[in-house]
């Protein structure tokens, strides 16, 4: 017998459906046979008027997680092996009586009061003014990898190659031609295009932009003012989470951040110490202070030039202080060095005796500790809530306090350590991703930390001041590595990890 559909009336019964689905196949092969030409349109006939910019919108109703999106974007921009600028990720609801599931594309929002633009050291980002992307310069970056903190979504993304940060510029330059970007054009389904939305592009306030079309589950979009439209025909539910909320994600090190933001409050608190009294400084030669502190405040300063992908563009880092912290942090720390380092050689070179250097130790003193402001503001500028200021400031200041009292008197700086060790104690057992991490992943650094802080405080009590201060900033080391590898990095939705 030959087979054919019509002996099995199951076959031809599921053939028949499959012909009156309307996927999209099926509907640009009727468009076709019609005569019909199938062109969606991806972008708007028009550029946007005064107080509008362009954005992505994202159906949910017709993204089903192929990635397309995500393979086009990298082969469009030639991104290295491990860069991506789109994602795909998955959002749930946690109630078992209507569970739920919702893939979800995301880019960059180039939002209408974004992060990376105000956070950027060297004016490498611009926020065009006529379409509203935000668009990042790459021959300007230096590879500080600010923007990546100061970004909730997790857009910029670091390039080892390059030794750049790099993100989605909605294809801009296709936009420009006419053309969609490259992840719209590729989505099988349709699922993404390019809209306008009303936006204040240009201006200072953004209490106008409209994020009620803004993903649940994403992090909270009155920061940066999101401008990425996520829209259903459903109504989605109000307690959506990301599918890989409770994944823990150890972030980077930045080990030269880490010895950069130890020995300089170490030498800040050295400054400190030097202003005290002889008889205060009876266990430390008074001209050995101010050396020591130009010394630690000297490696300090070269370790944090390895933390640039571009070194040699370094010197631009003073044209976003209207707006950067980090900005301002190097240009108080570029006028603190040189004064620390002449504070340290005045007393030591005669032909320097008639001028008289004895307000030095105070003014240079007075602007690190303004340095040790702005390094704090770095990281709570973030509003990233590990880094807030209430745990920032005291470790920072609390490094700078703890050498200065260990110098001048070795019994004061019991209680400050003391104090300060039970703040950070704080961060290990209360809140939900860092201490999880301090927990987990992260444990025996958690437990170096504390054997270093409590070696010092017995050593403290008795010993000479200098073997107490091996263990104390070995301690102060651990605890920065902590303050960054224990961070709640926000992000946008993802997948579990296997």
């Amino acid at each position: 017998m030959v087979a054919s559909p019509k002996n099995f009336p199951l076959i031809a019964e599921l053939l028949a459906e499959q012909q009156r689905l309307q996927t999209p196949v099926a509907q640009f092969a009727t468009a076709h046979d019609a005569g019909v030409s199938f062109v969606p349109q991806l972008i708007p006939l028009s550029l946007p008027g005064p107080g509008e910019q362009y954005a992505f919108e994202v159906d949910l109703d017709s993204c089903t997680g192929c990635k397309a999106c995500v393979s086009a974007c990298h082969s469009l921009n030639g991104l290295d092996d491990e860069e991506t600028w789109r994602d795909v990720g998955l959002v749930v609801s946690p109630s078992r009586a209507h569970p739920f599931t919702q893939t979800v594309t995301t880019a960059c929002h180039h939002c209408a009061d974004p992060a990376c633009l105000n956070g950027c050291p060297v004016l490498a980002y611009e926020k065009d003014p006529i379409t509203g992307v935000v668009v990042h310069l790459d021959d300007q970056c230096i590879g500080c990898s600010y923007c990546v903190l100061k970004c909730p979504y997790d857009v910029p993304k670091f390039s080892e190659r390059l030794g750049i940060v790099r993100k989605c510029d909605m294809c801009h330059s296709r936009l420009a031609a006419g053309e969609a970007p490259a992840c719209a054009q590729a989505c099988p389904t349709h699922a993404i295009k390019i809209v306008t939305v009303q936006s204040n592009v240009g201006r200072s306030a953004t209490s106008g932009v409209d994020t009620s079309s803004f993903l649940h589950a994403a992090p909270d979009p009155s920061y940066t003012q999101p401008t990425t439209r996520y829209i259903s025909s459903r109504p989605l539910p109000e307690n959506l989470v990301a599918a890989d909320a409770t994944t823990l994600r150890v972030q980077p090190a930045h080990w030269p951040l880490v010895i950069m933001l130890t020995l300089l409050p170490a030498a800040v608190g050295l400054q400190i110490a030097s202003l005290g009294s002889a008889s205060k400084l009876s266990t430390l030669n008074a001209q050995l202070l101010p050396l020591a502190a130009a010394a630690a405040g000297g490696l300090g300063l070269l370790a944090s030039v390895f933390h640039l992908g571009r070194p040699l563009r370094a010197w631009r880092i003073f044209l976003g202080w209207r707006k950067s912290w980090l900005s301002r942090e190097a240009m108080v720390f570029g006028a603190w060095f040189p004064l620390t380092v002449l504070a340290a050689v005045a007393p030591h070179f005669s032909q320097l005796s008639r001028f008289n250097f004895q307000s030095l130790p105070m003014v240079t003193a007075t602007i690190g500790t303004l340095g040790l402001v702005c390094s704090a503001m770095i990281y709570v500028d973030t509003r990233r809530h590990f880094w807030r200021a209430a745990q920032t400031f005291p470790r920072f200041f609390g490094t700078a306090l703890v050498v200065a009292a260990a110098c001048l008197a070795p019994l004061a700086a019991i209680p400050l350590l003391a104090f300060k060790l039970a703040l950070e104690s704080r961060t290990f057992f209360f809140g939900e991703v860092s201490a999880r991490l301090q927990r987990g992943p992260l444990a025996r650094a958690a437990v170096a930390r504390d054997l270093c802080g409590l070696t010092a405080l017995v050593l403290l009590t008795a010993a000479p001041v200098w073997l107490a201060l091996a263990p104390l900033l070995a301690g102060e080391l651990a605890e920065r590595y902590l303050f960054f590898r224990a961070v709640d990095a926000p992000k946008m939705p993802g997948v579990p990890s296997a």
